[in-house]
């Protein structure tokens, strides 16, 4: 991209809650970043929600707040096409002023998983299926949006209905070419179940890059939003009645060859297969707080809301917290269904990837598969079903500690209890200002 003609860029790194954390700089400086002229603190990369330093954490007072420095990553400079101003953003990385990577980085985890399966001459491919709800913030609470075409506004859920997706049609035609400027692969877009709720499906691509392009999607949505005069939210639950946002993750894994390890030819797929999914049921329920981050996250897992409470799997099965596909053997993959949209997507690749990987180092064994209804399922290990309980949990899972950096599982559980402890002091109809635009 060619940031001659640009006023501006904006250098930035996802911390912890997957929040875009840098500065805005003249572009003439942007021609000097790959020699380290960046530098922001190391905590930046692990404060709260509201970007307050985190109590107790090691890389403030006790460390002297010390500065990081920054790089730029292979994906940008990307355009930002929501902004009036021509812009880009050029995303970053931490490190260490030696030049080793700061394990505090959510995408420096994603990438020591990947290494992983790169030592085994895997390639993993993953797709994303992201949920958001158009809304209407500017009352005490969020409401639905105006139909652009009515005036009125929606007031019944509209599952893939045309006529919804038309209604919308000057968002979703900006949507699209603003995911075709920032080379996000963006699919088909469908009316989902709950009140001006929308999935747009992003292609299967190597994970790295899926992670990236799901946290840049959530920007451009909520941008483009903007500027058709709503808003957008990726919050788990913006209604209590009304269906969640999901975040669902497929994924494959490619040997040297090019070939599914998943694929035996046949509906069933290999024992790497089931080790894999034996893996992610096994770490599920330590892994909660990755897949529900927030306060609000569990409002969505809840029975009976097509979002998992137990850690069941099965072929084509909906209910289930883990989804084996039909079609052809040659695409066999895993879909898990747990996380809700509001999830940092790099700790989320790093959690189920590589919990899938310990279940094939350790040959883990797949329970049965479920058959019907999984709510009704007896004896499944269950999500933690409360904020605090996922926390406590998350910090003493084995694991997390074989696939998290200590770092990073120290760092986020701080984070969570100062968070909790703050939620607890603001008024409960207040609280969704604080996810609504920023998760």
């Amino acid at each position: 991209m060619d940031l001659s003609s640009l006023s501006s860029v904006r250098i930035a790194a996802a911390d912890m809650n997957g929040i875009l954390r840098g500065k805005r700089m003249p572009t003439g400086l942007a021609d000097k970043l790959e020699t380290g002229s960046a530098r922001m603190p190391l905590s930046t990369m692990n404060v709260d929600l509201f970007g307050r330093d985190v109590e107790g954490s090691p890389l403030v007072f006790e460390t002297g707040d010390a500065d990081g420095v920054l790089y730029p990553t292979n994906r940008g400079p990307v355009p930002m096409p929501w902004l009036d101003t021509p812009s880009a953003l050029i995303p970053m990385m931490m490190y260490y002023e030696d030049g080793s990577p700061f394990p505090g980085d959510p995408r420096h985890a994603l990438i020591t998983v990947l290494d992983k399966y790169a030592e085994r001459g895997w390639q993993v491919m993953t797709a994303t299926e992201m949920e958001f709800c158009l809304l209407d913030d500017q009352g005490p609470m969020p409401q639905p949006p105006l139909n652009p075409i009515t005036g009125q506004r929606l007031d019944q859920q509209a599952v893939l209905s045309v006529g919804e997706l038309d209604a919308f049609d000057a968002f979703f035609t900006a949507l699209y070419a603003g995911a075709k400027a920032m080379d996000i692969p963006a699919q088909s877009a469908i009316s989902e179940a709950g009140l001006g709720q929308f999935e747009i499906n992003l292609n299967h691509q190597p994970a790295l890059r899926a992670a990236d392009d799901a946290l840049l999607f959530k920007h451009l949505v909520r941008g483009v939003a903007r500027q058709h005069g709503f808003s957008a939210s990726f919050m788990a639950k913006p209604y209590a009645a009304e269906a969640g946002n999901g975040m669902h993750v497929h994924f494959s894994v490619l040997d040297k060859n090019g070939r599914n390890i998943f694929d035996d030819g046949g509906e069933l797929g290999t024992a790497a297969l089931m080790h894999a999914v034996a893996g992610c049921v096994n770490a599920m329920p330590g892994s909660t707080l990755i897949f529900a981050p927030h306060g609000n996250s569990f409002e969505r897992l809840v029975p009976d809301a097509h979002a998992p409470t137990g850690a069941a799997w099965g072929y084509e099965n909906r209910t289930a917290a883990i989804r084996i596909p039909g079609g052809s053997p040659t695409a066999r993959r895993i879909e898990h269904r747990v996380a809700g949209g509001d999830t940092n997507p790099y700790l989320l690749l790093a959690c189920i990837l590589g919990a899938a990987l310990v279940g094939i180092d350790d040959a883990l064994q797949a329970p049965a598969p479920t058959q019907g209804n999984s709510y009704e399922t007896k004896g499944l290990a269950q999500l933690a079903k409360t904020w605090p309980d996922a926390v406590a949990l998350f910090a003493a899972d084995p694991t997390v500690a074989r696939v998290l950096p200590e770092m990073a599982i120290q760092n986020l559980t701080l984070m969570k209890q100062q968070e909790i402890k703050t939620f607890a002091a603001l008024p409960p109809d207040s609280h969704w200002r604080a996810w609504y635009e920023v998760v």
